[in-house]
């Protein structure tokens, strides 16, 4: 089992890392792999619907770490996304990541996920809902805690500080981890998850 947690804050090491590092850590001494990944600082492009990644799998732009990512979808068996709140929501940088990981990727079907921010006081839980939304829309299953999981602080030890907000990572850590466990079981004795019908698409005109 394992899980990937992406840091899209622009910096590196800061309050949503804080957060994000307490949710593997847990997740660590619960017995499941995790990997952290930086967006980075940089630009991100955001989807231009072209529509070549329909015919290659793979994202236009070749320039970040989304057709990287892309490519290793199989190997995780959860998501965890966090991000800084910027304006009551979630950074420019993780959300054009995110339209571009999920539209050119595939398989994300049964996969968990959780959303995590990082404020110094409002707009957690607008972004937090954002986030949440590309997990609804994929057929994957969300993980909860026992709050919105949000930590507040304008600096790293601000927010080792809260200490709602950081027991709100470790329960969402341990959910996680046991969920993942349970899922195992599952599959072991021949539960699997449900298989989708061919997606219909519509629209208000037809």
């Amino acid at each position: 089992m394992k899980v990937l947690l992406i840091n899209g804050s622009p910096r590196k090491e800061g309050c949503t890392y804080t957060a994000l590092c307490e949710v593997a850590k847990t997740l660590e001494e619960n017995g499941v792999e995790t990997e952290l990944y930086w967006v980075g600082a940089k630009p991100v492009a955001g989807c231009i619907a072209c529509g070549k990644c329909a015919e290659t799998g793979k994202c236009v732009f070749d320039d970040d770490g989304v057709n990287e990512l892309v490519a290793r979808i199989d190997e995780f068996d959860g998501f965890v996304f966090g991000s800084p709140v910027y304006y009551a929501s979630p950074s420019g940088q993780i959300e054009s990541f995110l339209d571009r990981f999920f539209y050119a990727g595939s398989g994300f079907d049964g996969k968990l996920g959780a959303a995590v921010v990082s404020c110094r006081r409002g707009g957690a839980s607008a972004s937090f809902d954002a986030l949440n939304k590309y997990f609804t829309m994929n057929s994957m299953p969300v993980v909860s805690s026992q709050y919105w999981n949000q930590v507040h602080g304008n600096t790293p030890d601000e927010v080792k500080r809260d200490e709602e907000g950081m027991q709100t990572m470790r329960t969402l850590g341990r959910n996680m981890a046991w969920l993942l466990k349970c899922i195992e079981k599952g599959r072991e004795n021949g539960i699997d998850f449900p298989e989708r019908e061919p997606v219909v698409r519509t629209n208000f005109i037809k």
